[in-house]
């Protein structure tokens, strides 16, 4: 339940056109839902402007599908990010109305019209083709929050020029999420030509001295272009959701 739907509701309940009774039945799961072994917040949109999104590895596909049935019988649009193949077709088997984001090894089911709250554009950009896992869970994260995203792959370092061709693309950008392995340089580069925001993703893409990650990691924290935030190592959704806060406030 978001903002909106609470306003309508108590609009409702004090003209008389809703019963208090239905009322405490729609209000009845807020703040939160014990489902044994999960408890699911109901009050995170009315919080935070977004429900709750289930993080999927280690979980049991039983324990998900419980999950979105309690996110879905209230009416949210739902997100699963970091499933294995195997349980996102599981998942998808049980909700025939989901969508299967492969590259972003997500599941997205919308029940409800995305709403475009985002003033401007997130553009999200991966330095290889191996970073795309990462990059895509970004842009299915923005996009399911509600904004307009433009994405830009493999375009990293070691071939600047194929950047630089797309500068007008970077220039109307609202924010950008950059998403790069190896030794992470392209949010430096990024940060460097924009001014605007820039959020640094480093991804375990990489050979022996990369140390899963921590070599971008320690690159980009160590950044000196300004503007450059970073999140965790391979945290597409954290940036995505990140860039949403920035774009809807900016």
């Amino acid at each position: 339940m978001d903002s909106n739907e609470l306003k309508r509701l108590l609009e409702g309940v004090a003209t008389g056109e809703i019963s208090v009774e239905r009322s405490l039945e729609r209000l009845k799961h807020l703040p939160f839902e014990d489902l044994g072994f999960a408890n699911v917040d109901h009050h995170r949109e009315l919080r935070q402007g977004y429900p709750e999104v289930i993080f999927g590895q280690g979980k049991s596909i039983g324990q998900i599908e419980r999950i979105m049935v309690a996110l879905l019988d209230r009416g949210n649009n739902v997100l699963v990010t970091r499933l294995a193949e195997e349980q996102a077709l599981a998942l998808c088997a049980r909700f025939p109305n989901a969508c299967h984001h492969q590259d972003a090894r997500c599941i997205t089911v919308e029940q409800r019209p995305i709403e475009i709250v985002g003033r401007g554009t997130v553009l999200v950009i991966s330095a290889g083709t191996s970073d795309i896992p990462v990059a895509a869970e970004a842009v299915v994260t923005a996009r399911i929050m509600g904004n307009q995203v433009e994405q830009l792959f493999d375009v990293g370092v070691a071939g600047i020029h194929r950047l630089l061709a797309r500068r007008e693309l970077l220039q109307t950008a609202t924010v950008l999420v950059v998403v790069a392995g190896m030794e992470g340089a392209l949010p430096s580069v990024v940060g460097g030509l924009v001014d605007r925001p820039v959020i640094a993703v480093p991804t375990s893409v990489g050979y022996g001295a990369s140390f899963g990650g921590i070599a971008a990691l320690l690159g980009m924290l160590n950044s000196c272009a300004s503007g450059v935030t970073v999140v965790n190592i391979d945290n597409g959704f954290g940036a995505g959701y990140a860039a949403s806060l920035i774009n809807r406030a900016s």
